[in-house]
């Protein structure tokens, strides 16, 4: 929302800030809670205040923010906005129009919604982990924080959806999203299988679905996709790689292909190690196979393709220095990203509360002795 050009009000605690300022990663790998590359990607664009909800003045600070906020977002388990009389009903009775969205673990309601978790909790009972890895191997966790990222869209369509409900009809609404229902969303057919036949999807690894030339392969720079399929395009895989004995008509389909997979891939190998990820990819797909190549960050920064579409912005921040960022996940017509730097912490303490709010700076430096800002 912020780098499209609404106004964004970041809350975080005095003297401490927000958590992902404590987890990095930073430069040299020295702790800097303004340096830390988790919190500047994510809080690009906003403004940022420190507010102790916690104090009889911070809460009456947030209601008379209230007043201009069109939108509040929170993420606290569903028992804490309640124990500070901040609830979506209290705060509907003062705005019938706002729209508050409640990230959770589990939800704002259900049997869980008190309990904690952490990515790889959710991961487990999102239902992802299960169809994730080798068969015959312990289930795997992505290396991302790919549940609270979905949740996070998730959060923001049901906030747009919010809003425009309430330009047609001037109500709010509450949007309750939880964190671990976003996975079971992405599950692919493993729900549905079940649902239909009672068998549970298993996991199947780098051949799945009974294919064999299909995935990731070791190459002499890293690792690359191939892509197998349609069964009419395996004669441009055997011409790619020059290996005559990739013609022979028991590997002409994914069945037979499957059956023998192992000679198949100790066919393959010898000449994906002679050539590299990229020269494999941009060969292949200039005979219309679909292949790929495993990047890694540095292959991202470098690629020329994303360079072109102007991918990529320059930020600059007063203490990180000059950092890129990716400019948005799609490219609109006539909207260009705002991608201005992460607040530093209570960076718009004077802007929001002296010109929002009409504090003087005695009103600030005594709130700040109090610890409420």
């Amino acid at each position: 929302m912020a780098t499209q050009g609404a106004d964004v009000i970041k809350i975080e605690l005095p003297g401490h800030g927000d958590p992902s300022r404590h987890l990095g990663p930073y430069p040299d790998d020295t702790p800097e809670p303004e340096k830390s590359g988790l919190f500047l990607a994510l809080n690009c664009s906003k403004k940022g205040v420190t507010l102790d909800l916690k104090k009889a003045a911070g809460k009456n600070i947030f209601l008379e923010m209230l007043g201009w906020a069109d939108v509040v977002i929170e993420n606290f388990q569903p028992r804490v906005m309640a124990s500070l009389g901040l609830d979506y009903d209290t705060l509907r009775d003062a705005k019938p129009e706002l729209v508050m969205t409640s990230i959770s673990n589990f939800g704002q309601t259900g049997p869980y919604r008190d309990y904690t978790a952490r990515e790889i909790n959710l991961y487990a009972l999102g239902g992802l982990m299960y169809i994730t890895g080798d068969p015959g191997r312990e289930p795997l966790q992505m290396g991302v924080r790919l549940a609270q990222y979905g949740a996070g869209q998730n959060g923001f369509v049901g906030t747009m959806c919010a809003l425009w409900h309430r330009d047609g009809t001037g109500q709010g609404q509450h949007v309750d999203v939880a964190i671990s229902e976003y996975l079971s969303t992405i599950l692919e057919n493993a729900l549905s299988q079940y649902s239909y036949t009672g068998s549970n999807f298993r996991r199947t690894g780098n051949r799945g679905y009974g294919r064999a030339a299909w995935g990731p392969y070791p190459c002499k720079d890293g690792y690359v996709g191939v892509i197998a399929g349609p069964d009419h395009k395996w004669p441009e895989v055997a011409e790619l790689m020059q290996i005559g004995a990739l013609t022979d008509p028991k590997f002409d389909d994914r069945e037979g292909r499957g059956a023998n997979a192992d000679e198949l891939d100790a066919l393959m190998l010898p000449w994906l190690m002679e050539h590299g990820k990229r020269e494999i990819f941009e060969m292949a797909q200039e005979m219309g196979l679909a292949f790929a190549y495993i990047a890694s960050p540095e292959d991202i920064l470098g690629w020329e393709h994303l360079r072109e579409r102007e991918y990529f912005a320059k930020v600059f921040h007063p203490v990180a220095g000059e950092l890129e960022y990716p400019a948005g996940p799609y490219q609109p017509q006539g909207i260009k990203w705002q991608l201005d730097p992460a607040p530093t912490l209570g960076q718009h303490n004077h802007e929001v509360y002296g010109e929002l709010l009409g504090y003087t700076r005695e009103d600030l430096v005594r709130l700040r002795e109090m610890g409420v800002v």
